[in-house]
């Protein structure tokens, strides 16, 4: 009984420490790209694309980082301005999965118009964000995460990822019924 207990002790601090280092991990990541001098070429660093191979599980910690208003070097020439490190992260978060922008800014963009030869599609809509509130749109982005409908975004997901995301969303509904 002894050896469960410590068993299940340390998986749990296990978890924590390795959660803990994932978030440590994508900030300084963040901040590499942070340096970063076009926002057209924040996908092509290397801290970009180490992000970009923690997958699906990075997600919700990026979405930490959106009300981050720390201005970084990333010159945007979209907005003409330099773009927050809230904003990298929404950046990469939409990298890593596209987003449902009318949805979650509800700005309907049904021609894709956007930067000239810009990847970030996100960024045309980084206006209406801040319009908005960087919070409210991290609010809006966690409950689609979370969404059972998601499920269907972009395709069908199948096998094992479909398990995974599967029991993501009923861990998450079995904590916030709590």
């Amino acid at each position: 009984m002894r050896n469960i207990i410590l068993l299940i002790i340390i998986s749990i601090l296990n978890l924590n420490f390795s959660l803990a280092q994932t978030v440590s991990e994508i900030d300084s990541l963040l901040n590499g790209i942070a340096e970063t001098e076009n926002s057209k070429e924040i996908t092509k660093t290397e801290q970009a694309d180490k992000i970009i191979a923690f997958g699906e599980k990075s997600l919700i910690i990026l979405s930490e980082f959106f009300t981050d208003s720390t201005l970084t070097n990333v010159k945007s020439d979209c907005q003409e301005r330099r773009l927050t490190k809230g904003e990298i992260a929404i950046i990469m978060a939409d990298r890593i999965e596209g987003m449902p922008y009318a949805q979650l800014t509800r700005v309907q963009n049904c021609l894709l118009t956007y930067c000239e030869n810009n990847p970030n599609f996100i960024e045309y809509y980084l206006p209406w964000i801040n319009r908005d509130g960087t919070e409210n749109f991290k609010n809006k982005y966690v409950d689609w995460i979370y969404d059972t409908e998601r499920l269907d975004w972009p395709i069908k997901l199948k096998g094992k990822a479909r398990k995974e995301r599967k029991k993501m969303i009923r861990e998450w509904k079995k904590n916030t019924s709590s």
